[in-house]
């Protein structure tokens, strides 16, 4: 088990929740439920058809839309009749963006409202499922969005701060107000508090978290940002369309245009999509290390999901935060080959149960082994999952394979040299046969591997370059070339996505009303059948090789050592494949349009210049588990 100053912490706190093992004697003796733990688990012995909804408007310490007052943000709840009459509950704690546009999860949810303006009808399954087992559940729209003041500031400050300001309310230390405008306190809740959310909402998440707030227990950050540069920028070149900050407020908040119309204009100033570069408006965007949210201030466990094969949030945005986090801070990780997905959809039944212990020994103070389970839960490939100690594995170790003149891939260097031009090509062009020349890319492949190994970790890459104009967008590849059936998270249309199918049925989760029954289409695995599969890739735009904050163009004819990460991954390379590392330029694959899918209208479009490379001097660098390739 993890060793963590928290943990005599949490057994105090046990003590202050009333819990009743199943079969003893207090069980029978109470009139009404408390809350009850089974084989380590809580158990669902309070109605739902019977919970109290109720509505507050929380006062934030932000005006984000300048009128002179503070932002009062909307909070929606959901908790046992019992809390009351005296039973204190822990909560679980849902902020989000979407209520109004698009919706909330893949079957893009919506809240409900009766007469009085409470909440019928929650998005997603948290309520149905944990409400009935002791907890509340507070449904919070982000500050700008549905029923909350404000402006949204495309992950700012003021979207992490509204989120604080709700679990300072349940732990006593800001005000909310009923319709009437009359003081409300959470008597309710011991104020232990859990947030969860994909996306946008884990990134939320992420911020709050940041703080360092108190009573901030735990976080699910379900494929969420940790840094607002990466999800438009890799390296100075554009991920996103140009706009994109100014379009992602306004596509989250219903409210006319003119409210917010300043503060769109300072996101589309300050987002600098001429440049790419890093400045203080992504400072403040930055999770890890920014002014208003730092990984060191973290005081919350984390759960973390991450998609290796998500185009929206990529990996290092779990991995650069992960790494940062203080070492006393409790963790899990799953780490799949999806996309932009939530494991609700692919791993429903194990999901659940995880989650379920996660939050009754985080929240609930309930003994059971989460923290004795191993702490990392990999996915190598369709219905094939492995557990390891953390991220990396521990095992992993560094290879080095340089290219060579003759097209192989190996652990000598070679000499000569060789070139190519930077034009805008998708993921699959620039990968297919390797063997055939093509002006617009430098593929080197090693030998068939004699034994199955494993990358773990986050690859690097070292090119020794020389261009004939200012600069260029370098991009690597590292690809798997051999037949194999493979989790297929390219394909995106209306019954797949992300690497999931839905595979027909629903499933029904928790306790249920006429409002909200809780059920939600199954899916399963999305596989395809190829040849090879991009497993990694990085990008970089030349003039940015000294610095994200300032653009140095290059001297063309003048040899430059350029040196950068590619994104992380956790990928089986099999018996008898052949690792492939593909030099190119821009990747219209990288480059996401409004509809999240790479275009050749919205992607970087090459500069035409011509890159050469030195490969005497050019290397990348692997985080390998077992096995080197064979030279």
């Amino acid at each position: 088990m993890f060793n963590s100053p928290r943990r005599g912490f949490l057994a105090a706190v046990a003590l202050a929740i009333p819990l009743v093992v199943a079969g003893s004697a207090a069980a029978s003796a109470t009139a009404e439920p408390m809350i009850k733990v089974s084989d380590g688990l809580t158990q669902p012995v309070f109605s739902y058809q019977d919970a109290i909804r109720e509505h507050v408007r929380v006062q934030s310490s932000v005006d984000s839309d300048g009128d002179g007052k503070k932002d009062l943000v909307r909070v929606d709840i959901i908790r046992p009749k019992e809390s009351n009459s005296g039973l204190k509950v822990p909560v679980i704690m849902h902020e989000s963006p979407y209520h109004d546009a698009p919706g909330v999860g893949y079957e893009n949810d919506h809240k409900k409202y009766d007469a009085n303006g409470n909440v019928t009808k929650f998005p997603m399954y948290w309520d149905n499922y944990f409400v009935p087992r002791g907890y509340a559940f507070v449904s919070v729209d982000m500050i700008g969005t549905r029923l909350s003041d404000g402006c949204p500031t495309t992950y700012g400050a003021t979207d992490v701060l509204g989120g604080k300001a709700v679990v300072d309310w349940l732990n006593g230390r800001a005000t909310a107000y009923d319709d009437k405008g009359a003081p409300v306190k959470a008597t309710w809740t011991t104020g232990r508090t859990g947030m969860i959310g994909h996306s946008y909402e884990g990134a939320l998440g992420a911020g709050v978290a940041g703080t360092g707030v108190r009573g901030l227990e735990t976080i699910v950050n379900i494929a969420g940002y940790t840094s607002g540069y990466e999800t438009a920028r890799n390296n100075g070149a554009l991920t996103w369309y140009k706009g994109v900050q100014e379009e992602l407020a306004n596509r989250v908040d219903l409210d006319p245009d003119e409210k917010c119309a300043a503060v769109r204009q300072r996101l589309r100033e300050g987002a600098d999509d001429d440049t790419g570069n890093y400045n203080a408006y992504w400072d403040e965007r930055n999770y890890r290390t920014g002014p208003i949210s730092k990984a060191r201030n973290v005081r919350a466990s984390v759960f973390s999901v991450v998609g290796m094969q998500d185009r929206n949030v990529v990996g290092s945005q779990f991995s650069e935060w992960w790494a940062k986090l203080p070492r006393t801070v409790q963790r899990k990780a799953w780490v799949t080959q999806y996309g932009h997905l939530d494991p609700f959809w692919a791993r429903r039944e194990v999901w659940l149960n995880t989650l379920h212990q996660w939050f009754d020994h985080e929240l609930m103070g309930v003994s059971n082994d989460i923290m004795r389970q191993p702490r990392v839960d990999v996915q190598l490939g369709p219905d094939r999952w492995i557990t390891q100690a953390d991220w990396p594995a521990p095992a992993a170790r560094t290879t080095t394979l340089r290219p060579r003149q003759d097209g192989s891939l190996g652990r000598k260097p070679s000499t000569g040299t060789g070139s190519y031009l930077d034009t805008a090509q998708s993921e699959v062009a620039m990968a297919a046969d390797p063997g055939i020349t093509n002006p617009n890319r430098l593929a080197f492949l090693t030998p068939s591997l004699e034994k199955a190994m494993r990358l773990s970790g986050t690859p690097s890459v070292s090119l020794r370059l020389t261009l004939d104009k200012p600069t260029a967008n370098l991009g690597v590849l590292l690809v798997d070339y051999g037949t194999d059936t493979r989790i297929n998270y390219r394909e995106r249309g209306a019954t797949a996505a992300e690497g999931l199918k839905f595979i027909g049925g629903e499933d029904c989760v928790g306790q249920s009303t006429g409002d909200d029954d809780g059920c939600y289409l199954k899916a399963g695995d999305n596989t395809a059948t190829s040849g090879f599969n991009v497993v990694t890739r990085g990008i970089l735009d030349a003039q940015n090789h000294k610095s994200l904050s300032r653009s140095t163009p290059l001297k063309p004819g003048k040899p430059y050592q350029i040196t950068w990460k590619l994104l992380p991954q956790d990928y089986e390379f099999k018996a008898g494949h052949r690792l492939g590392l593909v030099l190119t330029g821009s990747n219209d694959d990288f480059n996401l349009d409004e509809a999240g899918t790479g275009t050749g209208a919205d992607a970087e479009p090459g500069t035409g210049a011509k890159v050469t490379i030195d490969l005497a001097r050019t290397s990348i660098s692997l985080p390998l588990v077992t096995g080197t390739p064979t030279e």
